[in-house]
């Protein structure tokens, strides 16, 4: 009987993946399984070469992060699901540190210690706590760029937290989030609502701490991290108009009208800020370029939200999903 089951959603990621896999399978006792989101690499190819170690398996359509993490869940054989970014090393004992911190009866998720390159660690996106107007409106009106340890952006990304200490937190980084299964059945599963990517963790974790399950931090749980390996291959207007969006659709469920009202002030004010600096650019292309973008995404985010594009949620999982292992039998 397997530990437990590490779940690794791709999408393009073809530079990393090989080194994911390779420190996943060196964890006894756990079953791999990776989800690949139509990447237009060659990710799969690399990640065949472990299909005698892993369950690979390619899905027909793009469900983002959110449905990718739900396709592996339903089709994981392990009560311990441990969600680890294509771009995340795993150090021996990661996996089993994680389940550990899952010991108690009414813990339902945990989460690990992110570093970066040289050993640093990645102080602000390890854990964070739930994004509050004044969070939200530090991040969207440039208060954190000109004074990045202010009260709300202090406690929002836990920047006087000791790391060294396990402790109950509210949202670890989904880059190392582990969690049972009677948790992620508790609340139904990740929203596919956030697509393609961006505050579907921030949600299952709300949710979760909403239906009553505790969440820890494990400092002894430890990956090497890049970060942002796929939102980096956006176009400059996607990124902005998937993360101010989904930020959107996060309060919209969790938060008042008013406070939605307030967001959704602080989202034009804040890209028509953003739109005007960019004027500034020294690039006569890039400077128009990223006006109208900014000033396209403040349309469509703040003054006319638009409705999420993508497949339809809950896509069945015997449609969506190609087995790769059978393809290469």
């Amino acid at each position: 009987m397997v530990k437990g089951t590490a779940i690794v959603v791709t999408h393009n990621s073809a530079s990393c993946v090989e080194r994911c896999l390779e420190a996943l399978i060196e964890q006894s006792g756990w079953e791999v399984l990776l989800i690949d989101n139509t990447s237009q690499d060659d990710t799969v190819a690399r990640a065949s070469r472990y299909a005698q170690q892993a369950r690979i398996f390619r899905s027909s359509v793009n469900t983002g992060f959110a449905g990718g993490v739900n396709q592996g869940v339903k089709l994981a054989t392990g009560d311990i699901l441990v969600l680890v970014n294509p771009d995340a090393i795993v150090a021996p004992g990661t996996l089993d540190k994680l389940a550990d911190a899952l010991s108690a009866p009414n813990t339902g998720a945990s989460g690990g210690l992110l570093v970066l390159e040289g050993g640093k660690l990645q102080i602000g996106n390890i854990v964070r706590r739930f994004p509050t107007v004044g969070s939200a409106l530090a991040e969207l009106l440039l208060l954190n760029n000109i004074w990045y340890r202010n009260p709300w952006n202090r406690s929002y990304r836990y920047l006087d937290m000791d790391y060294s200490r396990a402790q109950s937190v509210e949202n670890p980084a989904g880059a190392s989030l582990a969690f049972r299964r009677a948790a992620w059945e508790s609340v139904k599963g990740f929203d596919e609502g956030f697509y393609p990517v961006w505050f579907e963790d921030v949600d299952f974790c709300r949710c979760l701490r909403d239906a009553g399950w505790d969440i820890v931090y494990e400092p002894g749980a430890i990956l090497d991290h890049v970060g942002a390996h796929s939102v980096g291959q956006l176009s400059f207007y996607n990124h902005q108009l998937f993360w101010y969006r989904n930020l959107l659709r996060y309060f919209k469920k969790h938060h008042s009208w008013l406070q939605c009202c307030l967001l959704r002030a602080g989202i034009v004010s804040g890209l028509m800020l953003r739109a005007m600096l960019s004027l500034i650019k020294p690039s006569k292309d890039t400077r128009w370029g990223m006006f109208r973008d900014y000033a396209r995404a403040a349309w469509r985010c703040g003054i006319r939200p638009a409705k999420a594009e993508g497949p339809s949620p809950h896509v069945a999982v015997c449609t969506a999903i190609e087995v790769v292992e059978a393809r290469l039998a």
